[in-house]
């Protein structure tokens, strides 16, 4: 039976490789709707190849240049944030992958969810803002959560047929990025270009720089709280440049699982949309008599700040990671912008999370309002 499916974020990096995979795939995937930002070029070839149902163009123009173009084709183009939202809670999918990238992604998951749709989760931001609200929703609708992230289906995989109460603790392994033997001192001058050369993965610009901060290990860290429900005590980082293990739990007994594989984002991406099966995929394979040495080290903490203030900020819980999250996606943009120094990112997320209004149990319009606040708080650093 083929199953109908949506992608958000279709023209960026998660996008690219989930479409690989219905290439691989086209005699049991549909995809019905897809999403983007402006990209109008790649998202009308889109349109022509999959021949999609409708699609959502986030800025307005772009919409318009695609709807010239394949609305003689039947396919319907909606806009703006309005079009994302309705798309994303349409109930005549039976997945959604979310490969948004920041805080924006989070409410199309929560509408998914609502409308009873499970969701193949790249947007970890999606939980690390409201986690609490979308698992109580999950609970309600009985819609599930597939995780996309290599780390994240590594733990997924690896706790396949065991029970949580023999779990010790999970292990994330993170390569350190760009940085990770770079002199502390140096930090100050780091330019955009070496921020964005990261050695093993090829990723999105916003994404890459959290991995060059380290910020997506602190990230991961709370999503593996709301996806598996262990303790945060129980959840450990381990630096491994070579990205061959993509994490590990260990079990009670001493037992260590790891989820091994090239550095490919195709294959946890298949994984969750055709779970629970392991289908056949031409990708590339992993050779061990060429991947080399595999090492191991902790993170730093002294010279990756971020992944203290996430764990602190899960600890905290209430609105604290919402603000960690949303601080430290304006201030990567403006990094970006050429607006801030490297090592002022963690300054301004340490400063939004000492300052910000904290809540115990905020509500959607709550977090809406904590990222009017934080947008201008990081504006005015």
């Amino acid at each position: 039976m083929r199953k109908r499916i949506s992608i958000l974020g279709s023209t960026g990096s998660i996008g690219l490789n989930a479409l690989e995979v219905v290439r691989h795939l086209t005699d049991r995937l549909d995809i019905v709707y897809l999403s983007a930002n402006k990209n109008t070029e790649r998202m009308v070839e889109q349109c022509r190849e999959f021949h999609p149902e409708a699609v959502v163009m986030n800025d307005e123009e772009a919409a318009e240049i695609v709807y010239n173009k394949v609305n003689k084709d039947g396919i319907d183009v909606l806009s703006g944030r309005e079009g994302l939202i309705e798309l994303a809670g349409r109930k005549d999918v039976e997945l959604m992958l979310n490969g948004l990238v920041g805080a924006l992604g989070m409410e199309p998951t929560l509408e998914a969810v609502l409308a009873c749709v499970d969701v193949a989760l790249s947007n970890k931001e999606s939980l690390v803002m409201a986690g609490d609200i979308i698992t109580k929703t999950m609970k309600k609708t009985g819609a599930r959560l597939f995780p996309v992230d290599s780390e994240h289906s590594a733990i997924w995989q690896c706790l396949a047929g065991e029970s949580l109460d023999d779990v010790r603790r999970i292990i994330l392994t993170g390569s350190g990025g760009p940085f990770r033997s770079r002199a502390i001192n140096t930090f100050v001058d780091v330019t955009i270009e070496e921020a964005l050369n990261h050695p093993n993965w090829d990723m999105g610009k916003k994404i890459t720089i959290d991995s060059a901060t380290m910020m997506n290990k602190g990230l991961e860290v709370i999503e593996a709280f709301w996806l598996f429900r262990l303790d945060v005590s129980q959840v450990d980082i381990i630096v491994h440049p070579q990205s061959i293990i993509h994490s590990m739990i260990e079990l009670k007994d001493g037992s260590i699982k790891a989820q091994l594989g090239v550095p490919d984002m195709k294959v946890p991406i298949q994984y969750a949309l055709m779970y629970p099966r392991h289908v056949d995929a031409h990708w590339e394979r992993l050779d061990f008599t060429k991947c080399g040495d595999l090492t191991f080290q902790p993170p730093d903490l002294e010279r990756f700040p971020c992944i203290k203030l996430a764990f602190d900020a899960i600890r905290r819980m209430g609105t604290t990671p919402a603000v960690l999250n949303l601080s430290n996606d304006y201030a990567v943009y403006r990094f970006l912008d050429g607006k801030i120094r490297f090592t002022d990112i963690p300054r301004i997320i340490e400063s939004a999370i000492e300052k910000h209004e904290w809540l115990e149990d905020p509500s959607l319009n709550d977090l809406k309002i904590l990222d009017k606040w934080t947008k201008l708080l990081v504006e005015n650093f």
